[in-house]
């Protein structure tokens, strides 16, 4: 085999495997007891961030833990819909040029909608877990989660105690 195919195939190759860590890898984040100010950890699996056509149904997708006691639940990001439609414009334009192979005039005169700037996308959802000690302990938390699966949430517990939850 001649030397500049392999090298490509294997620069190739530690290219892509240098990816998969951060194709597979979970998505960490904390969560403060707003009241006591303890603090917890919080474990996204893969793919639990993105809107999901399953719904509410599936198996666990997140484990929380603060203290002693660990949470697990599910997340349901939902997506974020359609922009609003961009209103119209108009504009006009002159311009002329010279040079050594010529010169010429042109104009041009447009109507229709102005282009979208860019934003980001910012997706909600929602976030049910529980203990599976005696008695169980609920979170109910709501989040929301950027493009790139950033986001902020706030969870509320069986007791009506509030947390501050980041990821």
């Amino acid at each position: 085999m001649k030397p500049a195919p392999l090298l490509l195939g294997t620069a190739l190759l530690a290219l892509l495997s240098a990816c998969a860590p951060t194709l597979t890898a979970s998505h960490p984040g904390r969560i403060v007891n707003a009241t006591t100010g303890q603090e917890g950890t919080v474990q996204f699996l893969p793919g639990s961030l993105t809107p999901q056509a399953a719904g509410a149904t599936g198996p666990d997708n997140v484990v929380i833990t603060i203290g002693a006691d660990t949470y697990t639940g599910r997340t349901v990001v939902l997506d974020a819909g359609s922009t609003a439609p961009q209103p119209y414009g108009f504009s006009v334009a002159f311009g002329g040029s010279t040079g050594t192979q010529g010169s010429g005039v042109g104009w041009n005169v447009g109507y229709g909608p102005r282009p979208a700037p860019p934003q980001a996308t910012l997706k909600t959802g929602n976030l049910i877990a529980r203990t599976a000690s005696t008695p169980t302990r609920t979170l109910t938390c709501t989040l929301t989660v950027d493009s790139a699966g950033r986001g902020i949430g706030e969870c509320t517990d069986q007791t009506g105690v509030k947390y501050a939850l980041q990821f």
